[in-house]
């Protein structure tokens, strides 16, 4: 057999073996084409818009990054007139409003020692109206610190800026010393609890004049303290 021949053989061969492995249709059925594929829009618009959303959302990202400011906020809870520490401030990363105007961490040193202009609650930006420059005892004024039993004052907590009165209480004949005032208005300026006594120490501003009288009185353990309107 010559090679022609022998391929002409491979040839039909191969083109028998196609033949049988082709679907044949049964007498009166057609072959079904191949399925076509379909474009949805729906799917494509769906795409598309959530393309455009993340491109948003990274846009709205690297604004609110770029517009963020550092600035002073209040970590502990300060009231009206007490002395702010580095322990009551913290700094925070934040896109705030420029209406606020809050201080810059830079400025934080300038912040710690100066005063509460009023009560700074715990989370909260600390502003320039926030803060007040006054020294205390201010001209005139003296600062008197009471130590007082649980009996000897109310049960409300007292706050830097309440206005009080420290009264004397009877003495062990159930009189008060002759001569000594009744009453003496003050100003709190700062509480604090004695951990050893349990007893609370109040630090109150009261005229010069008046100082001598009240500390004395204090002296003697016979004081008690009564808590005015907070109203203004």
């Amino acid at each position: 057999m010559s090679l022609d021949t022998a391929a002409e053989t491979n040839r039909k061969s191969r083109r028998a073996k196609d033949a049988d492995a082709a679907p044949v249709a049964a007498p009166g059925e057609t072959l079904a084409p191949p399925p076509k594929l379909r474009r949805r829009p729906v799917l494509i618009a769906g795409s598309v818009a959530a393309i455009c959303l993340g491109a948003l959302l990274a846009v709205w990202a690297y604004t609110s990054t770029s517009s963020a400011q550092d600035v002073i906020a209040v970590r502990t809870t300060v009231h009206r007139g007490e002395l702010i520490t580095r322990e009551d401030l913290m700094t925070a990363k934040l896109g705030v409003d420029p209406a606020l105007k809050p201080i810059s961490a830079d400025d934080l040193d300038s912040v710690v020692g100066k005063r509460a202009a009023m009560d700074l609650a715990a989370g909260g930006l600390v502003t320039q109206e926030d803060l007040s420059s006054s020294v205390l005892p201010a001209k005139g004024m003296s600062i008197v610190g009471i130590s007082l039993t649980p009996a000897m004052r109310p049960a409300t907590e007292l706050q830097t800026g309440d206005d009080v009165r420290i009264v004397s209480t009877p003495g062990d004949q159930g009189d008060a010393t002759a001569g000594d005032p009744v009453a003496i208005t003050a100003t709190v300026v700062e509480v604090r609890t004695a951990a050893d006594s349990g007893q609370t120490v109040v630090d109150v501003s009261v005229p010069d004049t008046a100082a001598a009288q009240l500390a004395a009185r204090a002296a003697t353990g016979k004081v008690a303290l009564v808590l005015d309107s907070r109203e203004r």
